[in-house]
């Protein structure tokens, strides 16, 4: 932990954590006051998040729909700030945004399980995501085999539909996107 970390005392802020030097090896993020820190993803986990980046952006592309595919931003949410692996936000507010993004401007928050990651985002970032008002939570497993669990946001909780290799997703909302979750591993 750095210094920065270490030296600090009572509760942190959103101001707090954007004032932290960039760290390489951790994300961190803010509930309740409390930083969230985990590793930064391995490899299987980069590979698929590159390859759901660019099927997602291709889907937008093709309907020419109002939206963008980031990486690994901050975004504001009532109780501190996450970082989704992927988000598709409007693409206007994208455009205008700086270090954060407000969660007003996301569609869909897209969070690959890692083994350091798998508790947070099955059980907290769903809550916090749908506390936030985003649409969309979707959450990728890629083991023992790839599965993606789309949420849609229905009565403030997401209602989940599971996705597993060999079928495809048929999503219509935000944007039609038609993909088997196996194309996002290893070859």
């Amino acid at each position: 932990m750095s210094v920065a970390t270490a030296d600090h005392y009572g509760p942190w802020t959103v101001d707090d954590v954007l004032a932290l030097p960039e760290d390489s090896r951790n994300r961190i993020e803010l509930v309740g006051g409390a930083l969230l820190m985990s590793p930064n993803p391995g490899v299987p986990h980069q590979r698929a998040s590159h390859r759901l980046h660019v099927l997602l952006a291709a889907a937008i592309e093709a309907v020419d729909a109002p939206f963008e595919v980031l990486e690994a931003v901050n975004v504001i949410v009532p109780d501190g700030l996450l970082i989704p692996d992927l988000v598709v936000a409007d693409v206007d507010a994208a455009a205008e945004a700086g270090a954060t993004l407000s969660a007003h401007d996301v569609a869909v928050a897209v969070e690959i399980a890692s083994p350091s990651t798998r508790v947070t985002d099955r059980k907290m970032k769903p809550a916090l995501y749908a506390a936030a008002g985003i649409p969309h939570y979707w959450r990728l497993e890629l083991e023992p085999a790839p599965r993606l669990f789309l949420g849609h946001l229905e009565a403030g909780a997401y209602t989940d539909r599971m996705v597993q290799a060999g079928e495809t997703t048929a999503v219509t909302e935000p944007f039609p996107l038609d993909i088997d979750p196996a194309r996002l591993i290893r070859r």
